[in-house]
C-alpha cells in the first residue's frame, strides 16, 4: 500500500484529495496545524464521511524540524503540498505571515523532503493568481507571471523554488498552476460560497442582501474534485512538471451570483451590492486558463460543469441552514 503525506489536509483540496487517495487504496496521512479544536479542523473530512480512515499527524510548515520529523516517521511515497494561507484578500493584512506559511513554509518541506525522502514525488499546489495582470488573453504555462497581491507573490515564490529543487537536485517535484476551484467545502471566507450561503440565507428569510466587491471581475472556475485528479495525476507520470490545471471557461460575479440565484427562483439584481470597500487594493481583473498540456500530458479535463457546481454549492448551504434552523427550534 503506497503512503501519501498531504498537508492542508483539512482544508477543501486536502479533504477531496484524502478521499481521491483512499478511493485508490493508499494510506492517507495528513499534517494538521495544532491551533483549535480538532473536532472543528477535520470537518470537511468528517462531511466526505473519512475522518476516521485518514491519519492526523502534528506539524507546522514554518517547522522545518518537525517537517523532517514527519517526513522521517511517515517515509511517504509521495508528498502534496496544499497548506498555505490562501485567502488573497487576508494576504494585504498578514503579508509577513503569507510569506512565512505559503512561501517559506514550502521551501521547508521541499527541503524536508529532500534530506529525509529524497526518493519521494512532491506536489506543489501553485496558482493562477500568479499571472495576476495577464500578459496573455490565455494563461499556459509559458505564461509570464506578474502577481498582484502578497499571496500570489508568495506563491510564487514556492512555485520557483519547487522548480529549482527539481532542477538542482533531481527530486521527482512538480507544480499544479489551479486556477479557482470551488465546491460545498470551500471556506466561507471565499466569493463562491459567500454567494452561494448569501442565497441561502435569503431564501430562507435570515438574509435581506448580499454584499460584494467587484461584480465584473472574471475567473475561471472548476471543481475542487476534477482539480485533486490533476494533482494526482501529476505524480504518476515518469518525469516531473508543470501544469496549468482550468476548465478554458471565464465567468464573471455578476454571473456567478445570476447562475446560483436564479437556482433557488430569486433575481440577483434586487439583493446584489456592489460595495467600493470590498474590492482589491491591487484588483486581477480576469484569468482564463489554457489546460492543453494537462489534457495532452495526463489525459485530465475537467467533468463537472459551472452550472452544476453551483447548484450544488447552493443546496449544501440550504441544507446546512435549514439543520440550524431545526436545532435552534429543539433548543
Amino acid at each position: 500500500m503506497p503512503t501519501c503525506f498531504i498537508t492542508g489536509i483539512t482544508g477543501q483540496d486536502g479533504a477531496y484529495l484524502a478521499q481521491l487517495m483512499l478511493q485508490k487504496n493508499y494510506r492517507v496521512v495528513g499534517m494538521m496545524r495544532r491551533s483549535s479544536s480538532s473536532d472543528i479542523v477535520g470537518e470537511r473530512l468528517r462531511w466526505l464521511g473519512i475522518l476516521d480512515q485518514v491519519e492526523l499527524v502534528d506539524g507546522n510548515l514554518i517547522d522545518l524540524a518537525s517537517l523532517i520529523r514527519l517526513v522521517e516517521t511517515i517515509k511517504p511515497d509521495e508528498v502534496y503540498n496544499l497548506a498555505a494561507q490562501s485567502f488573497v484578500a487576508a494576504s494585504w493584512h498578514q503579508p509577513l505571515l503569507t510569506g512565512q506559511v505559503t512561501a517559506l513554509g514550502a521551501a521547508n518541506l521541499l527541503e524536508a523532503v529532500r534530506i529525509a525522502r529524497p526518493e519521494a514525488r512532491f506536489y506543489q499546489a501553485s496558482s493562477s493568481e500568479m499571472y495576476g495582470l495577464i500578459q496573455q488573453p490565455r494563461q499556459n504555462e509559458q505564461t509570464p507571471f506578474y502577481p498582484r497581491s502578497p499571496y500570489a507573490i508568495a506563491k510564487l515564490y514556492a512555485h520557483w523554488m519547487t522548480v529549482n529543487y527539481r532542477e538542482s537536485f533531481g527530486m521527482h517535484a512538480s507544480s499544479g498552476i489551479l486556477f479557482n476551484h470551488e465546491s460545498p467545502l470551500r471556506g466561507i471566507e471565499f466569493v463562491t460560497r459567500r454567494v452561494t450561503d448569501g442565497v441561502a440565507r435569503i431564501k430562507l428569510g435570515l438574509a435581506r442582501e448580499l454584499s460584494l466587491g467587484n461584480l465584473d471581475a472574471k475567473r475561471d472556475w472548476g471543481h475542487a474534485r476534477d482539480y485533486v485528479r490533476a494533482m494526482w495525476l501529476m505524480l504518476q507520470q515518469e518525469k516531473p512538471g508543470d501544469y496549468v490545471v482550468a476548465t478554458g471557461r471565464t465567468t464573471t460575479i455578476r454571473d456567478l451570483c445570476r447562475i446560483a440565484f436564479g437556482h433557488a427562483g430569486l433575481d440577483y439584481e434586487q439583493y446584489v451590492v456592489s460595495r467600493p470597500e470590498l474590492r482589491r487594493p491591487a484588483e486581477v481583473d480576469v484569468l482564463l486558463g489554457d489546460a492543453g498540456k494537462a489534457l495532452a500530458a495526463l489525459g485530465w479535463q475537467p467533468t463537472i460543469r459551472l452550472e452544476e457546481m453551483i447548484a450544488e454549492m447552493v443546496e449544501a448551504d440550504l441544507a446546512r441552514h435549514r439543520a440550524r434552523q431545526r436545532a435552534q427550534l429543539q433548543t
